[in-house]
């Protein structure tokens, strides 16, 4: 992981001290709840539904042991004992009053944790494949390129005030699970034919009320390069993105607006920057900045290549304990660049439990496995669960004993269970309708691992309003909340993909239809399973049968289970 400098350090907690400073003013009435507005939200502190809600960035998803059990501190004598999982490699808490957030960013201070810039219109947390590192199709280590960025980007004073919120996501491996297609910015790490390390550029990818993914605007940037790139990128949305319409402040809208013109835009910016600009190059990336990052991202003291005695399964283990074991290897445990390892993923959905909540408990026992299992190292998922990236193939059998005793071990990983969703209206002042309720219906109904194993790999997206937080636009099955005179509704989509290997194309799902009423969603998905199972062919899977028999079929299910959308008709 990368060591936080004495200069880090110093930043975060001064940072922490200037907040503390605004919200005593605050609080005091010096300074006006308007001016105080963008301040809190410079540090991740929004006001939602019932609570303030802050927003904690992990960069590019890695997080130590020590950062988690900061976090279970935090939701136990702070919040309500729990925190949630983002789907942008972000934490978020939910109940904290604001009259003890300056407490919780000194905590959060003490182990190199803040909130900064996860919100407002600037550049956002940097994420990355949550493998990142370690993954065994893994071409270059992106960690060293997202560090850069980050410290790059953090109160860029250029980016500070942008047309909208920004994001970047970066991917080293073959197979994109950095969602890169759906991001402003999508970066791919790639080697020439030269053997020289460069970057595929993606720009203008976005979901929301219009959702676009990227195009490609340059096939080989060179990495020393790289922030001089996405500085003419961002100059050029900064310069002609749209201000008087936050709907259409996206970059995407100017992408597809101006196309050819935008590209070209961007690559006259670039040259001027390197060739004109006074100290234009000096974002050019020295050898040795880059070098003194890379060196933070060596495999832990420990990691050694071995041939593995096997995966730690007692001889007389039950017939119960092989079989769910056998389920979980095959679900929550990937390959690994270094021999005798594995990365493993620990899933907080369950039954009773929103996607993406984990308890306090839960962070501490999170903690704990990293630190006996994982060389203390965690990341957070695209998908809302926690990942030890350095477990060896020895200690499996350990590792999901202790994940079953603190309810971290369904073999559910890509499965229908496992779903993405957002906190919903049950949390955000922003959203239309709740998504929480409508996820916990569905992971009650499908719990028999047999059925979700027979049914497949499906990622199911849940947003509860168009902003698309839960990535519904993304989702094999999409659900979105909407309003409809002050009710909630759902309009269902299927067929869209995040672009990683099981529907390696990035697109957005299709509507089935008008929207269904609350009470009739569980019951429309269960449908439109049903109908997969009967139109697949041998070992298809959903998104598969979807792209081959087109929507219809599954309309038609859907419709028939309507009751009271029906009786509204």
């Amino acid at each position: 992981m990368y060591q936080y400098t004495d200069f880090d350090k110093q930043f975060v907690r001064q940072r922490a001290a200037q907040f503390r400073d605004q919200l005593e003013r605050n609080l005091a009435g010096k300074l006006g709840d308007d001016e105080f507005r963008p301040l809190r939200l410079q540090n991740g502190w929004y006001v939602q539904r019932h609570a303030p809600m802050l927003r904690i960035a992990v960069p590019y998803g890695e997080i130590s042991s020590n950062q988690v059990r900061q976090l279970a501190r935090i939701a136990r004598e702070y919040d309500r004992g729990y925190a949630h999982f983002t789907t942008r490699q972000n934490v978020q808490f939910n109940w904290i009053p604001l009259t003890k957030s300056a407490d919780v960013m000194d905590l959060l201070a003490d182990v190199n944790m803040h909130g900064i810039q996860t919100s407002g219109n600037c550049i956002r947390n940097i994420t990355a494949d949550a493998m990142v590192g370690v993954a065994d199709d893994e071409v270059i280590d992106a960690r060293p390129y997202c560090e850069v960025l980050r410290q790059w980007s953090t109160l860029h004073p250029e980016f500070a005030f942008l047309p909208r919120k920004f994001k970047i996501a970066v991917s080293g491996a073959k197979e994109d699970r950095a969602a890169t297609y759906w991001h402003d910015i999508g970066l791919h790490l790639i080697q020439n034919d030269a053997g020289e390390v460069g970057f595929r550029v993606l720009v203008g990818g976005g979901m929301g009320r219009t959702p676009i993914t990227a195009s490609e605007i340059n096939a080989f940037v060179p990495w020393q390069q790289i922030l001089v790139y996405i500085e003419a990128i961002v100059r050029v949305y900064n310069r002609y993105g749209r201000r008087d319409n936050m709907y259409k402040a996206r970059i995407k809208i100017l992408v597809k607006a101006e196309g050819q013109k935008f590209f070209d835009q961007v690559n006259a910016e670039f040259e001027q920057i390197l060739t004109r600009d006074i100290d234009g190059a000096a974002h050019i990336i020295p050898q040795a900045e880059f070098d003194r990052v890379a060196a933070s991202f060596a495999f832990p003291a420990g990691v050694q290549a071995h041939q593995a005695a096997g995966n730690g399964l007692p001889v007389d283990a039950s017939d119960s304990d092989k079989k769910q074991f056998t389920k979980w290897l095959e679900r929550n445990v990937r390959g690994h660049k270094v021999d005798g390892y594995k990365c493993v993923t620990l899933s907080v959905k369950r039954p009773g439990q929103a996607p993406g909540d984990v308890t306090d408990a839960q962070l501490d026992a999170i903690a704990d496995m990293a630190d006996r299992f994982s060389f203390g190292e965690l990341r957070v998922t695209h998908d809302q669960n926690a990942l030890l990236p350095f477990v060896r193939e020895e200690d499996l059998f350990a590792v999901w004993q202790a994940a079953k005793a603190s309810t971290l071990a369904s073999a559910n990983i890509g499965l229908l269970s496992d779903m993405i969703a957002c906190p919903g209206g049950d949390f955000c002042a922003l959203a239309n309708a709740r998504s929480i309720p409508i996820a916990n219906e569905l992971i009650e109904r499908y719990q028999d691992l047999d059925e979700l194993y027979d049914i497949g790999d499906i990622d199911l997206h849940i947003s509860g309003c168009i902003n698309s937080c839960g990535h519904h636009h993304s989702g094999h099955i999409g659900i979105l909340g909407v309003d409809k005179d002050g009710s909630e509704w759902y309009q269902v989509t299927l067929g869209g993909s995040d672009g990683s290997d099981h529907a390696p194309t990035s697109v957005a799902g299709k509507v089935i239809g008008p929207s269904f009423s609350a009470d009739e969603v569980a019951d429309v998905i269960e449908a439109v399973i049903a109908t997969y199972r009967v139109q697949r062919a041998a070992n298809e899977k959903f998104i598969d049968t979807v792209k081959r028999v087109g929507i219809d079929p599954f309309k038609a299910a859907a419709n028939a289970v309507r009751r009271t959308t029906a009786k509204a008709a």
